[in-house]
């Protein structure tokens, strides 16, 4: 059974991108790319949906899956290397990795957006949510569906999670990483 781990960083209203769904400057801070960068490093397969990218220098020797309602089932695709078309309507998540050549033991990064994320709620193994209290994304797009109208940590707590450790990513600019795990 793979290991299941979710990475963002959101704003202190719980929102990872701006109204039209990208990702504001406000919210990228070099310790926490370094965070992201090296976790993603260490997974066997990134999960994210068609609008989400990591943009990372090694992106495109990834494997991953990518969410899609515009298959039936699984697909590989010539439009990314490494690239797995998953429909979780047509095909389970254990389909989709046996596709994309993961391992059963397999370590997998969940990297967004909201519908992604809330896919894999009651599956994480640990999720880790970084966040910049002092940054404000008015009319943004949360990290989960359900946000702004709950918080990310009382989703995660509702799906059976705890926060186990925290750590200060920049400390100037108020931006933490809480891992969340059950």
């Amino acid at each position: 059974m793979p290991t299941i781990e979710g990475y963002v960083i959101v704003s202190a209203n719980g929102m990872l991108a701006d109204s039209t769904g990208v990702m504001p400057q406000s919210l990228k801070f070099p310790s926490d790319q370094a965070f992201f960068q090296s976790a993603l490093d260490q997974a066997d397969v990134i999960v994210h949906g068609r609008h989400s990218h990591e943009d990372q220098p090694r992106s495109a020797q990834r494997k991953r899956i990518v969410l899609t309602r515009k298959i039936a089932a699984l697909e590989q695709t010539t439009q990314w290397p490494h690239t797995t078309l998953w429909n979780p309507d047509g095909a389970s998540f254990e389909a989709a990795c046996a596709q994309a050549g993961a391992r059963d033991s397999a370590k997998v990064a969940v990297i967004g957006g909201p519908v992604v994320y809330a896919l894999f709620l009651d599956r994480y193994d640990a999720f880790w949510l970084s966040q910049a209290h002092d940054v404000i994304i008015a009319d943004g797009l949360g990290v989960f569906p359900q946000v702004p109208r709950l918080t990310p940590q009382a989703i995660l707590t509702q799906h059976g999670m705890k926060p186990a450790e925290r750590r200060v990513l920049d400390a100037a600019r108020n931006v933490d990483l809480v891992a969340w795990r059950r």
